[in-house]
């Protein structure tokens, strides 16, 4: 009898104890409840902006060169000191540029020796007025000539008449033989008379050629060099034009600060030879100030001219605010820290609060405002994930989650507009 109630006792603790294994197991194997943070629907202000890294930059920056070839003395400014315009800050041993000037000087003078001889390769004058002289009085004597003829041919003319008249009167008997010999030899001298000036009209028209002939030879060789002085003409231009720009050069051995402003670096120190153009120093306006946002081209798209931007982590204890001025009309190409090309647009801002401890290129993250509205419905962006092509939340409902297909608007980092 107690032999069979300790084997009763036995099966049933044995069955207890598996009873309880079992309920251990089956809550081993329950699921847990997840916990998670409820977030509260919200009707308030929401901001969306445009996050990135920008720096500063000067709006104006002059780099002074020099302005011609020579040796620059030691400069005296450093990095912050002040400049004023039209301030002396380097000056250029002006040797070169005198010894430049005299070589100029002696070449002009030498071209203007050049034009002042090419006089005495011309005819004198009074050779000219001489050979005007001869052609003159050679054509007076022909003119002479001339006149002669014709009264040697009227003579003749008459002289001949008289002679035929005495043929006739010798045959009548009314003159003697005699008489008639003198009319015939008043007709032959006569004669001979006319030919006489005739050669004397070609004499005369032969001299008036040769002197003619030698007159334009005379007015030849008078404009033969002026091919040369066209020559030297031009060459001394040159050389004026030379010799001005070498003046220039000398007036601006002297160099000169372009505007108000501060040294930013000093690119050659020292005394040493230096040629036109190289860079000097650096100088601009730290108090003139624009920010340079490179965002990428998909969120420049958004940006418009006049946006808010708020600048934080500058270093100071409190934001700054400026104003969008300018989105370059350019893209670029920029590899990201994971090795990713991206195009990305610069964003020139201006600053609306003076950065009184900022200078140029310190950095800055900007948050360019894109859009913004004081009345909006909205979730937090940590509850929100996809269901598919749609966006979903849970809804606590009874202290359950239950998913709830909702149609957002803008977004930000903290906050999703909820629309329907």
């Amino acid at each position: 009898m107690r032999a069979s109630m300790f084997f009763s006792f036995r099966r049933l603790l044995i069955a207890l104890l598996l009873f309880a294994l079992i309920a251990l197991i089956g809550l081993a194997l329950r699921p847990t409840p997840l916990r998670v943070d409820l977030g509260q629907v919200t009707t308030g202000p929401l901001r969306v902006t445009v996050n990135a890294e920008g720096k500063t930059r000067l709006r104006q920056r002059f780099v002074i060169s020099a302005p011609v070839s020579g040796r620059v003395a030691r400069l005296t400014l450093r990095e912050g000191d002040t400049v004023t315009p039209d301030m002396v800050v380097a000056h250029i041993d002006p040797l070169p540029s005198d010894a430049a000037v005299r070589e100029a000087q002696g070449r002009l003078a030498e071209w203007k020796a050049q034009r002042d001889g090419v006089a005495t390769l011309r005819p004198k004058q009074e050779a000219l007025t001489q050979g005007r002289a001869r052609v003159a009085a050679a054509q007076a004597a022909q003119r002479k000539a001339e006149a002669r003829v014709e009264q040697a041919r009227a003579t003749l003319e008459q002289a001949r008449r008289e002679y035929q008249r005495a043929l006739k009167l010798e045959t009548s008997g009314t003159i003697s033989r005699e008489a008639r010999e003198t009319a015939q030899m008043h007709e032959t001298i006569r004669s001979r008379e006319y030919d006489a000036a005739v050669l004397e009209v070609q004499g005369t028209t032969s001299d008036v050629e040769a002197a003619r002939a030698a007159l334009a030879v005379l007015e030849a060789q008078q404009r033969d060099p002026d091919y040369l002085l066209d020559v030297y003409s031009a060459r001394i231009s040159s050389v004026e034009a030379e010799l001005a720009r070498l003046r220039d050069e000398k007036a601006r051995t002297a160099i000169r600060a372009p505007s108000h402003g501060r040294v930013l670096r000093v690119l050659q120190e020292n005394e040493r030879m230096v040629t036109a153009g190289t860079p000097l120093l650096e100088v601009g306006d730290v108090t003139a100030l624009e920010i340079l946002v490179d965002v990428l081209s998909t969120d420049a798209v958004r940006i418009q001219p006049g946006a808010s931007v708020l600048l934080e982590r500058w270093g100071g204890g409190h934001p700054l605010q400026a104003r969008v001025r300018l989105i370059e009309p350019a893209a670029f190409t920029k590899i990201s820290a994971l090795g990713i090309e991206e195009q990305r647009v610069n964003v020139i801002a201006d600053f609306l609060t003076p950065p009184e401890m900022l200078g140029d290129g310190y950095r800055v993250e900007a948050r360019i405002l894109v859009w913004e509205s004081a009345q909006v419905l909205s979730v937090p962006a940590s509850a929100l994930f996809r269901c598919r092509e749609a966006w979903c939340v849970f809804v606590a409902v009874d202290g359950k989650a239950r998913r709830q297909l909702i149609e957002i608007g803008q977004r930000n980092d903290v906050a999703v507009e909820v629309r329907q």
